[in-house]
């Protein structure tokens, strides 16, 4: 990714001082646009399986779990997704770490993986790309398609669709757990609500709409300018803005590299302490403006989940941003993270107008 950051700075003057004081409002966005950058040319499972786990799986060399040997790959499956990744990210025994292609990818790895528990009786969903994830289903979409088979009439107790009262209580304990709780089941509801290839995003989505379908937007948009709850968007026309509520987000990323090129002199130099020394840093930028007025929103507390596309906890980090400035309405802080690889941002906001966390997510690939 060739460094370019795009850095606007406003300056604000000082009674009684020549001196000026530069505030980072917003880092530009310094990589290609998502669908430009999307891993829809990763291999799939078959494809690294075939060029290069193979060559021990497939005969089982090495004493390597054969594809299709579904007692000596059940043992290794309860080890989950993530266990067996890792495994075959740092290496085990006679396999070399990244299966002896460094050229492989933690998604790629991942998919082959579940490819080869899938042949030897498993039932795994393949990790998502972030094609994959830019193509999530509407709230109602997923609830037509699966939860209208239980919430539609209240199966079991379930909470009807648009049903508020029924709602309210759960709704307040945040967000938040109740994706959870569908994540991992609930009563006699399974997990993901039965359909395993539902992401958090899609469960997310589902539950609002079931809150309050008039305030959600359906696949063709409409609803959108109702009154509710407002889920996260992304903005089509810009990858690096999204919008929640009233509170637009931005997000910018520039690598520690890049900061270290700027002028000795440079405020952005003095940012959280000084710029990192170790390898892969980059600098997390958010900024945040009111939706209806377009003023900076100051004083917000902001933190971001960042995770790689697919693998699940493997490589999940979380910060807590600080203010770039005194009075600004930008946010940030140093974090690690390895390049040919796809990330999804989650950053959380509470605002002093909005006591309620605001959510959005940003799909990017360093």
């Amino acid at each position: 990714m060739a460094d370019d950051p795009k850095i606007v700075l406003l300056r604000t003057g000082m009674a009684g001082s020549l001196r000026a004081t530069f505030i980072l409002f917003a880092v530009a966005a310094t990589m290609a646009p998502v669908a430009a950058m999307a891993q829809g040319d990763g291999r799939s499972g078959k494809e690294v399986v075939d060029a290069v786990c193979g060559t021990c799986h497939a005969t089982g060399a090495n004493g390597s779990p054969k594809i299709g040997d579904r007692k000596a790959w059940s043992k290794r499956a309860e080890q989950g997704l993530n266990g067996l990744t890792k495994h075959a990210l740092e290496g085990i025994r006679k396999m070399p770490a990244h299966g002896g292609n460094t050229g492989l990818s933690d998604l790629e790895i991942g998919r082959a993986v579940t490819y080869m528990v899938n042949q030897s009786g498993g039932h795994w969903v393949e990790p998502a790309s972030v094609k994959d994830l830019a193509a999530e289903r509407s709230g109602q979409d997923v609830v037509k398609g699966q939860c209208v088979k239980c919430h539609q009439a209240g199966v079991g107790g379930a909470p009807k669709i648009g049903d508020k009262s029924a709602w309210a209580p759960r709704m307040s304990q945040g967000i938040d757990n109740l994706v959870r709780s569908a994540i991992r089941g609930h009563g006699g509801m399974p997990p993901r609500g039965g359909e395993a290839n539902l992401t958090d995003g899609e469960l997310r989505k589902a539950i609002l709409y079931m809150f309050d379908p008039r305030s959600q937007a359906d696949s063709s948009g409409a609803g959108s300018n109702a009154k509710g709850v407002q889920p996260p968007v992304i903005g089509r026309s810009d990858p690096n803005r999204a919008v929640s509520g009233n509170v637009e987000v931005f997000l910018g990323i520039v690598s520690a590299q890049t900061i270290r090129s700027l002028p000795m002199d440079a405020i952005e130099r003095t940012m959280h302490g000084g710029v990192p020394t170790g390898p892969d840093y980059y600098h997390l930028n958010i900024s945040l403006r009111d939706r209806s007025s377009q003023a900076p929103i100051v004083n917000a507390d902001v933190s971001v989940q960042i995770e790689q596309v697919g693998m699940g906890d493997i490589g999940r980090q979380s910060a807590a941003l600080e203010p770039i400035a005194l009075g600004g309405a930008s946010y940030g802080a140093y974090v690690q993270l390895k390049g040919n690889t796809a990330y999804v941002f989650t950053v959380r906001t509470r605002t002093p107008r909005s006591p309620s966390p605001v959510e959005v997510r940003f799909e990017k690939r360093i």
